[in-house]
């Protein structure tokens, strides 16, 4: 990243939604803060009845964003401080409430230096995290899935996770039981003018194909308009199924730089 000190420091346009689509409650929730030229971004769905999973998703992004905001700093050291400081007031939580003992929650989270032009993120569950560059999908979280282990195994291609019957079985998430610990990026991505950020639940994704982002990116002036681009979408592909919409939740992040008067 050494090309990166004389460069601009980048700005974000960000656009966010969350909807409680066909359910009674809404379980998912979203976060941010932004703390010297430093932003991090949350966003997590609960599991584990009504109560539970509103907790746990709402003890998950405000976690984050609490000891972000404490000890805001860039590195893969201080993200994973974000993130196991969530896990642990989940922790706290069910033991302290035997009803709440088996609430969990997804989690995506990503944190951009805008000086130095580069990001990290952090990741368990099946809430995705996009990265494009030139309108293209660069880079995507692997789901922590049944459907994305069959995938890994050969027995069903990318394009069937979001059909298969077991999609929505997950095998790690905080606060459920297991040895599975988040996916924190081990070196900080460095990036462009142009790139973007999308972070959703499945809720979002399960119904907006990956080309389908692209195309709506590329076709978007803004990210608000981005994100309201893929929600038509979703909608109109929702419509022509028989299926139930889920909560849905995300961030959509257009990065820019900014020009410093002298």
């Amino acid at each position: 990243m050494s090309d990166t000190k004389t460069a601009p420091k980048l700005g974000l346009d960000v656009a966010h939604i969350t909807a409680i689509g066909g359910r009674s409650s809404n379980q998912d929730a979203l976060a941010c803060a932004s703390e010297d030229d430093l932003s991090c971004f949350v966003v997590a769905d609960g599991t584990g009845g009504h109560e539970g999973g509103e907790i746990a998703a709402n003890l998950v992004t405000t976690g984050i964003i609490e000891k972000f905001k404490q000890e805001a700093s860039f590195g893969t050291r201080a993200l994973k401080s974000y993130v196991n400081w969530a896990m642990n007031q989940v922790a706290k939580s069910q033991a302290l409430k035997e009803e709440l003992s088996n609430m969990s929650a997804t989690v995506a989270t990503v944190l951009i230096d805008h000086n130095n032009r580069c990001a990290l993120w952090a990741h368990l569950g099946d809430t995705r995290i996009y990265l494009f560059r030139t309108g293209k999908i660069k880079q995507l979280s692997k789901d922590h899935s049944i459907a994305q282990r069959l995938v890994d195994a050969g027995y069903i291609d990318t394009a069937q996770i979001r059909s298969h019957p077991q999609r929505s079985v997950l095998f790690a998430a905080i606060g459920a039981q297991g040895d599975t610990t988040p996916d924190i990026t081990s070196e900080a991505v460095t990036l462009q003018e142009g790139d973007a950020f999308f972070i959703c639940t499945d809720g979002f994704w399960e119904w907006v194909e990956e080309h389908e982002m692209e195309e709506s990116l590329t076709n978007a002036q803004s990210s608000s308009e981005w994100l309201g681009r893929m929600n038509i979408i979703a909608e109109q592909n929702i419509g022509t199924s028989s299926a139930n919409r889920d909560n849905f939740s995300a961030y959509a992040i257009r990065l820019h730089n900014v020009l410093e008067l002298s």
